[in-house]
Parts: C-alpha cells; sequence; structure tokens
C-alpha cells in the first residue's frame, strides 16, 4: 500500500455519466487541442513520487520520449472511443502489474495502488478541462463541467482499478487537484529531467519536418511550463517570466480565435486519426461544448 495517501473519500461515489459519440468527452479528446496541454500533464504525472519511481525503474521513456508518446497516447485514448474500450482498458491495466518497488526513502511502490493510478488518469482528467478552459472560444456552462466530469469518471472505470480516491463531483475534484499540487507532489528525478528536456531539449515528434521543429521547440517549451499549475512551477523553482506569460497568452488568444472560424471536421487530432487506424473505432458527433 502506498505511503502517500489522500484523505479518505467519504463522499458518495461518482455517479458517472454515459459515454459515447455524443458525449462531450468524445468532442473534446477527438480536438487537436487536447494534446497542447499534454506535456505539462506529463511532468505532473512524473512529479507523483511513486509514478515517477516506476518510470525510472522500469520505463525506458528517456531513451525515445516522443516516439514513446507517439505510440502510447492512442492506446490511452482509445479507452475513450473504441467500442471494445473495457477490454482496452483492462489491457493497459494489466500492463501495470509487475510495476513495483522500493523508492530510494524505502516507500514501497506499486502502479496499481490506486491513489497512483488514479492520479496519472487525473491528470488527463485535468487536461480535458485545460482544453474547454483555456484553448476553446466557449466557456463550460456549471452544468456541462459536472457532467464532463462524470464523463471521465467513467473512463477511469474502464480500467478495472478500484475508484475509492475518486472525488464524488468536480469540485471535490478540483480541490484534491490542487491539495495534491500543493502539497504532495514532489521533484522527482524523472520530473526533473522531464522539466529539463522542456527547458533546452529540441522537440522531435515522429513524422515533424526539421525546420518545423525548429520553430516549434520554443512553443512547446511554452505550453509545457506554462500549462503547469502556478504551484508547481513555484515550489520547484521553474524558471516563468512575465515575457514567458505574455507569449503563452497571444499563442493562446490565437487558438481561441481560429476555434471560431475552422470548421469542426478540421478540428479532429492525431490522436484520432491514429486511433482510426485501429479496429471498432467510431467518429464523434459535433456538440457544442456549452451545451
Amino acid at each position: 500500500m502506498s505511503q502517500i495517501m489522500l484523505h479518505e473519500n467519504n463522499d458518495q461515489p461518482a455517479p458517472g455519466a454515459p459515454l459515447g459519440p455524443g458525449s462531450l468527452l468524445w468532442r473534446i479528446a477527438a480536438d487537436w487541442r487536447s494534446g497542447l496541454s499534454g506535456l505539462s500533464a506529463g511532468i505532473l504525472q512524473l512529479a507523483w513520487p511513486h509514478l515517477g519511481q516506476g518510470v525510472e525503474e522500469h520505463s525506458a521513456f528517456f531513451d525515445e520520449p516522443w516516439d514513446r508518446i507517439h505510440r502510447s497516447v492512442p492506446r490511452i485514448w482509445a479507452t475513450i472511443f473504441a467500442d471494445d474500450a473495457d477490454e482496452r482498458g483492462r489491457d493497459i491495466r494489466d500492463l501495470h502489474k509487475g510495476i513495483k518497488g522500493t523508492d530510494p526513502h524505502g516507500r514501497r511502490y506499486h502502479a496499481l495502488d490506486p491513489e497512483t493510478f488514479w492520479w496519472a488518469h487525473a491528470t488527463f482528467t485535468w487536461e480535458m478541462f485545460q482544453t474547454a478552459d483555456e484553448w476553446d472560444h466557449r466557456t463550460l456552462s456549471p452544468r456541462t463541467r459536472e457532467r464532463l466530469y462524470q464523463e471521465t469518471v467513467t473512463w477511469y472505470r474502464r480500467y478495472g482499478v478500484s475508484d475509492r480516491p475518486v472525488p464524488a463531483d468536480h469540485a471535490a475534484f478540483r480541490a484534491r487537484f490542487d491539495e495534491i499540487c500543493r502539497t504532495r507532489l514532489e521533484l522527482t528525478p524523472t520530473a526533473e529531467r522531464a522539466i529539463d528536456m522542456a527547458l533546452h531539449d529540441r522537440v522531435s515528434p515522429p513524422g515533424m519536418p526539421g525546420p518545423v521543429a525548429t520553430i516549434a521547440t520554443p512553443l512547446m517549451r511554452t505550453m509545457a511550463i506554462g500549462g503547469l499549475p502556478p504551484v508547481v512551477r513555484a515550489r520547484f523553482g521553474i524558471p516563468w517570466t512575465t515575457t514567458d506569460e505574455l507569449a503563452l497568452a497571444a499563442f493562446r488568444q490565437l487558438v481561441r480565435d481560429a476555434g471560431r472560424v475552422v470548421p469542426h471536421r478540421l478540428t479532429r487530432g492525431p490522436y484520432l486519426r491514429s486511433i482510426k487506424r485501429m479496429k471498432h473505432i467510431a467518429a464523434p458527433r459535433p456538440e457544442p461544448i456549452s451545451a
């Protein structure tokens, strides 16, 4: 059992919400903008001590990080879209059965510890809300915000891991997420390495031409570091200036403005295109995000 415990969840279990072609989560996850906060989410995952230690001891992620992201994310997103999403979720869970050990502080960890597995999913949930709140020109109403959260609960349950740590509603999720960022995340060796890559390395996703990568590198840095919760940047001493903030705000506005004129069919992102090469994937139906 993890020695890093969340508060006991004494609320009623989250009810979840139907997840399918008409759902908000389908619409948001299919949008290319859902990847814009992905690097920030990855850093937050690695800052959870036991998750970071598992990557340190059981993964070759840093040998080929962009190839690993290119292979892994469509498989995770398929647990949203695929007809056999429950089976795919359990397959992902089972891949983590042997990921366990003891960290340098003598704390035992296991990837299937509910708190650890839930935190990884919580960063994806956070990423969906970042997509809606930061990158879309439309806004979520309180009703649709709660609906989106409950859809992410249904998504999480497809892994077949205990939902004991799952907050009952979006307000509880937001409070728990903020608490973890303030008090529980650590600058693990893997998180520190990921931050250093974001600050200094040249991006090289598969298939990206060199000149495009040269242009994209400072932009990716701005999104990866600027997308982190401010309290995380402050706690870990990650450099971030007023100039950086202005650059991020300008790019955010550009993306929002583009969303006003770009047809919906053109917003489907590379994750969905990769997923559709798998079997049993349906196309999401357009739906207003503020419905």
